[in-house]
Protein backbone atom coordinates (compact mmCIF):
# COMPACT_ATOMS: atom_id res chain seq x y z
CA UNK A 1 0.00 0.00 0.00
CA UNK A 2 1.57 3.32 -1.05
CA UNK A 3 0.80 6.96 -1.56
CA UNK A 4 -1.26 9.15 0.75
CA UNK A 5 -3.67 6.39 1.72
CA UNK A 6 -0.79 4.12 2.64
CA UNK A 7 0.88 6.82 4.70
CA UNK A 8 -2.37 7.52 6.52
CA UNK A 9 -2.90 3.84 7.26
CA UNK A 10 0.64 3.49 8.60
CA UNK A 11 0.18 6.58 10.77
CA UNK A 12 -3.10 5.25 12.14
CA UNK A 13 -1.51 1.87 12.89
CA UNK A 14 1.40 3.55 14.64
CA UNK A 15 -0.99 5.67 16.70
CA UNK A 16 -2.92 2.54 17.68
CA UNK A 17 0.25 0.75 18.73
CA UNK A 18 1.31 3.79 20.73
CA UNK A 19 -2.04 3.92 22.53
CA UNK A 20 -1.91 0.18 23.22
CA UNK A 21 1.59 0.62 24.61
CA UNK A 22 0.43 3.38 26.91
CA UNK A 23 -2.27 1.10 28.35
CA UNK A 24 0.05 -1.85 28.92
CA UNK A 25 0.95 -2.04 32.57
CA UNK A 26 -1.89 0.31 33.55
CA UNK A 27 -4.83 -0.85 35.60
CA UNK A 28 -7.99 -0.90 33.50
CA UNK A 29 -11.57 -0.49 34.64
CA UNK A 30 -14.88 -0.43 32.80
CA UNK A 31 -18.11 1.34 33.66
CA UNK A 32 -21.24 -0.42 32.40
CA UNK A 33 -23.61 2.51 31.90
CA UNK A 34 -27.20 1.37 32.40
CA UNK A 35 -28.94 4.71 31.80
CA UNK A 36 -28.72 7.57 29.34
CA UNK A 37 -27.22 10.83 30.57
CA UNK A 38 -29.65 13.67 31.13
CA UNK A 39 -28.81 16.88 29.31
CA UNK A 40 -28.08 18.58 32.65
CA UNK A 41 -25.66 15.91 33.91
CA UNK A 42 -23.96 15.80 30.52
CA UNK A 43 -23.39 19.56 30.50
CA UNK A 44 -22.57 20.00 34.20
CA UNK A 45 -20.50 16.85 34.79
CA UNK A 46 -19.65 15.39 31.40
CA UNK A 47 -22.05 12.48 31.97
CA UNK A 48 -22.40 9.75 34.58
CA UNK A 49 -19.26 7.98 33.36
CA UNK A 50 -17.18 10.98 34.42
CA UNK A 51 -19.09 11.17 37.71
CA UNK A 52 -17.97 7.62 38.52
CA UNK A 53 -14.41 8.21 37.37
CA UNK A 54 -14.36 11.32 39.58
CA UNK A 55 -15.21 9.14 42.57
CA UNK A 56 -13.08 6.09 41.81
CA UNK A 57 -10.42 7.01 39.27
CA UNK A 58 -6.75 7.66 39.99
CA UNK A 59 -3.89 8.95 37.90
CA UNK A 60 -2.29 6.33 35.68
CA UNK A 61 -5.44 4.21 35.29
CA UNK A 62 -7.43 3.56 32.12
CA UNK A 63 -11.21 3.89 32.37
CA UNK A 64 -13.59 2.91 29.58
CA UNK A 65 -17.37 3.09 29.24
CA UNK A 66 -19.80 0.61 27.69
CA UNK A 67 -23.40 1.70 27.13
CA UNK A 68 -25.02 -1.43 28.51
CA UNK A 69 -28.53 0.02 28.22
CA UNK A 70 -27.99 0.02 24.45
CA UNK A 71 -26.68 -3.53 24.39
CA UNK A 72 -23.01 -2.55 24.39
CA UNK A 73 -20.88 -4.87 26.52
CA UNK A 74 -17.23 -5.96 26.44
CA UNK A 75 -16.39 -9.07 24.47
CA UNK A 76 -15.00 -12.02 26.42
CA UNK A 77 -11.47 -11.08 25.30
CA UNK A 78 -11.97 -7.44 26.30
CA UNK A 79 -13.38 -8.46 29.69
CA UNK A 80 -10.24 -10.46 30.42
CA UNK A 81 -8.20 -7.27 30.12
CA UNK A 82 -10.02 -5.37 32.86
CA UNK A 83 -9.13 -5.31 36.54
CA UNK A 84 -12.64 -4.37 37.61
CA UNK A 85 -16.12 -3.31 36.53
CA UNK A 86 -18.68 -0.82 37.85
CA UNK A 87 -22.41 -1.15 37.10
CA UNK A 88 -24.41 2.07 37.34
CA UNK A 89 -27.96 2.95 38.27
CA UNK A 90 -30.82 2.84 35.77
CA UNK A 91 -34.40 3.93 35.19
CA UNK A 92 -35.22 0.29 34.37
CA UNK A 93 -36.15 -2.50 36.75
CA UNK A 94 -33.51 -5.11 37.50
CA UNK A 95 -36.29 -7.73 37.47
CA UNK A 96 -37.35 -6.69 33.95
CA UNK A 97 -37.04 -8.82 30.83
CA UNK A 98 -35.66 -6.24 28.39
CA UNK A 99 -33.16 -7.91 26.01
CA UNK A 100 -30.30 -5.69 27.19
CA UNK A 101 -31.02 -6.58 30.83
CA UNK A 102 -30.99 -10.29 30.08
CA UNK A 103 -27.76 -9.83 28.14
CA UNK A 104 -26.24 -7.99 31.09
CA UNK A 105 -27.29 -10.79 33.47
CA UNK A 106 -25.51 -13.34 31.29
CA UNK A 107 -22.40 -11.14 31.11
CA UNK A 108 -22.30 -10.72 34.90
CA UNK A 109 -22.51 -14.47 35.38
CA UNK A 110 -19.50 -14.81 33.10
CA UNK A 111 -17.61 -12.21 35.17
CA UNK A 112 -18.47 -14.13 38.33
CA UNK A 113 -17.10 -17.33 36.81
CA UNK A 114 -13.84 -15.48 36.13
CA UNK A 115 -13.83 -13.99 39.66
CA UNK A 116 -13.61 -10.47 38.24
CA UNK A 117 -14.05 -7.56 40.66
CA UNK A 118 -17.51 -6.05 40.15
CA UNK A 119 -19.06 -3.12 42.04
CA UNK A 120 -22.79 -2.55 41.53
CA UNK A 121 -24.57 0.69 42.46
CA UNK A 122 -28.38 0.95 42.87
CA UNK A 123 -29.68 -0.89 39.77
CA UNK A 124 -26.19 -2.40 39.58
CA UNK A 125 -26.59 -3.73 43.13
CA UNK A 126 -29.94 -5.27 42.21
CA UNK A 127 -28.91 -6.76 38.85
CA UNK A 128 -25.88 -8.41 40.48
CA UNK A 129 -28.22 -9.98 43.02
CA UNK A 130 -30.45 -11.31 40.23
CA UNK A 131 -27.52 -12.62 38.18
CA UNK A 132 -26.17 -14.55 41.17
CA UNK A 133 -29.49 -16.19 42.06
CA UNK A 134 -31.23 -13.69 44.34
CA UNK A 135 -34.49 -11.80 43.80
CA UNK A 136 -35.45 -8.13 43.48
CA UNK A 137 -38.69 -6.16 43.26
CA UNK A 138 -40.51 -3.03 44.34
CA UNK A 139 -39.34 -1.72 47.72
CA UNK A 140 -41.77 -2.79 50.41
CA UNK A 141 -41.60 0.65 52.08
CA UNK A 142 -41.80 2.63 48.86
CA UNK A 143 -39.51 5.26 47.39
CA UNK A 144 -36.32 6.09 49.27
CA UNK A 145 -35.08 9.50 48.10
CA UNK A 146 -32.69 11.81 49.89
CA UNK A 147 -29.82 11.34 52.32
CA UNK A 148 -30.27 8.10 54.27
CA UNK A 149 -28.18 6.85 57.19
CA UNK A 150 -26.84 3.37 56.45
CA UNK A 151 -25.51 1.08 59.19
CA UNK A 152 -22.49 -1.01 58.13
CA UNK A 153 -22.18 -4.49 59.57
CA UNK A 154 -19.59 -5.75 62.03
CA UNK A 155 -17.83 -7.34 59.04
CA UNK A 156 -17.02 -3.96 57.50
CA UNK A 157 -16.27 -2.00 60.67
CA UNK A 158 -14.02 -4.61 62.28
CA UNK A 159 -12.40 -6.50 59.41
CA UNK A 160 -11.81 -3.35 57.35
CA UNK A 161 -10.64 -1.18 60.24
CA UNK A 162 -7.91 0.37 58.09
CA UNK A 163 -10.63 2.08 56.03
CA UNK A 164 -12.04 3.85 59.13
CA UNK A 165 -15.68 3.25 58.18
CA UNK A 166 -18.06 4.84 60.73
CA UNK A 167 -20.99 2.95 62.26
CA UNK A 168 -23.43 5.51 60.78
CA UNK A 169 -22.76 6.13 57.11
CA UNK A 170 -25.04 8.65 55.31
CA UNK A 171 -25.45 8.14 51.57
CA UNK A 172 -27.64 9.64 48.83
CA UNK A 173 -30.52 7.32 47.89
CA UNK A 174 -32.83 7.37 44.89
CA UNK A 175 -34.69 4.09 44.34
CA UNK A 176 -38.06 2.39 44.46
CA UNK A 177 -36.79 -1.18 43.90
CA UNK A 178 -34.71 -3.25 46.28
CA UNK A 179 -33.10 -6.63 46.85
CA UNK A 180 -35.68 -8.98 48.30
CA UNK A 181 -33.56 -12.08 48.78
CA UNK A 182 -29.79 -12.45 48.61
CA UNK A 183 -28.06 -15.00 46.41
CA UNK A 184 -26.93 -18.17 48.20
CA UNK A 185 -23.70 -17.62 50.16
CA UNK A 186 -23.96 -13.82 49.92
CA UNK A 187 -23.64 -11.67 53.06
CA UNK A 188 -25.44 -8.47 54.09
CA UNK A 189 -22.90 -5.71 54.71
CA UNK A 190 -25.24 -2.83 55.65
CA UNK A 191 -28.87 -2.02 56.38
CA UNK A 192 -31.10 1.03 56.99
CA UNK A 193 -34.51 1.69 58.47
CA UNK A 194 -36.18 1.45 55.05
CA UNK A 195 -33.99 -1.12 53.34
CA UNK A 196 -32.84 -4.40 54.88
CA UNK A 197 -30.11 -5.03 52.29
CA UNK A 198 -28.24 -1.79 51.66
CA UNK A 199 -25.03 -3.61 50.76
CA UNK A 200 -23.97 -7.16 50.12
CA UNK A 201 -20.88 -9.07 49.16
CA UNK A 202 -20.49 -12.29 47.25
CA UNK A 203 -17.10 -13.84 47.87
CA UNK A 204 -14.27 -11.33 47.74
CA UNK A 205 -14.97 -10.20 44.17
CA UNK A 206 -18.53 -8.83 44.07
CA UNK A 207 -20.12 -6.04 46.11
CA UNK A 208 -23.44 -4.26 45.74
CA UNK A 209 -24.48 -0.88 47.16
CA UNK A 210 -28.11 0.29 47.04
CA UNK A 211 -27.23 3.97 47.56
CA UNK A 212 -25.36 6.36 45.29
CA UNK A 213 -21.86 7.12 46.62
CA UNK A 214 -21.11 8.88 43.32
CA UNK A 215 -23.92 11.47 43.61
CA UNK A 216 -23.64 14.90 45.17
CA UNK A 217 -26.59 16.96 46.36
CA UNK A 218 -26.75 18.91 43.11
CA UNK A 219 -27.34 15.75 41.08
CA UNK A 220 -29.94 14.58 43.60
CA UNK A 221 -31.87 17.87 43.41
CA UNK A 222 -31.78 17.68 39.61
CA UNK A 223 -33.23 14.15 39.68
CA UNK A 224 -35.94 15.12 42.17
CA UNK A 225 -37.09 18.03 40.01
CA UNK A 226 -36.90 15.95 36.84
CA UNK A 227 -39.07 13.14 38.20
CA UNK A 228 -41.48 15.56 39.86
CA UNK A 229 -42.04 17.37 36.56
CA UNK A 230 -42.79 14.03 34.90
CA UNK A 231 -45.20 13.02 37.68
CA UNK A 232 -43.06 9.95 38.48
CA UNK A 233 -42.86 10.87 42.16
CA UNK A 234 -45.30 12.68 44.42
CA UNK A 235 -44.71 16.12 45.95
CA UNK A 236 -44.48 14.54 49.41
CA UNK A 237 -41.51 12.42 48.24
CA UNK A 238 -39.74 15.50 46.88
CA UNK A 239 -40.35 17.56 50.02
CA UNK A 240 -39.16 14.78 52.35
CA UNK A 241 -36.03 14.30 50.24
CA UNK A 242 -35.19 18.00 50.33
CA UNK A 243 -35.61 18.06 54.12
CA UNK A 244 -33.13 15.17 54.42
CA UNK A 245 -30.65 17.06 52.24
CA UNK A 246 -30.78 19.98 54.64
CA UNK A 247 -30.29 17.90 57.78
CA UNK A 248 -27.63 15.35 56.71
CA UNK A 249 -24.45 15.32 54.67
CA UNK A 250 -23.47 12.20 52.68
CA UNK A 251 -20.11 10.89 53.84
CA UNK A 252 -18.56 10.83 50.37
CA UNK A 253 -15.00 10.35 51.61
CA UNK A 254 -15.88 7.23 53.63
CA UNK A 255 -17.79 5.79 50.68
CA UNK A 256 -14.87 6.56 48.39
CA UNK A 257 -12.49 4.69 50.70
CA UNK A 258 -14.82 1.72 50.86
CA UNK A 259 -15.53 1.54 47.11
CA UNK A 260 -11.91 2.02 46.07
CA UNK A 261 -10.71 -0.36 48.77
CA UNK A 262 -12.99 -3.05 47.37
CA UNK A 263 -12.48 -2.40 43.65
CA UNK A 264 -8.73 -1.92 43.74
CA UNK A 265 -7.59 -3.51 46.96
CA UNK A 266 -7.53 -7.00 48.34
CA UNK A 267 -10.22 -6.79 50.98
CA UNK A 268 -10.56 -10.15 52.69
CA UNK A 269 -13.73 -10.57 54.64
Amino acid sequence: MGGENGDAAMAAAAAGEKEEGREKGRRKFAVLLCADDSEYVRKAYGGYFKVFVGLLGEEGEAWHVYRAAHGELPTAAEADGYDGFVITGSCNDAHGDDPWIEGLVAFLRALDAKKKKVLGVCFGHQILCRALGGTTGRAKKGWDIGVTCVHPSHTIIKTQSSLHIPSHLPVIKFHRDEVWQLPPQAEVLAWSEKTDIEMFRYGNHIMGIQGHPEYDKDILLHLIDRLLQRNLIQTCHAEAAKVSIGTRQPDREAWKRLCKGFLKGDLLW
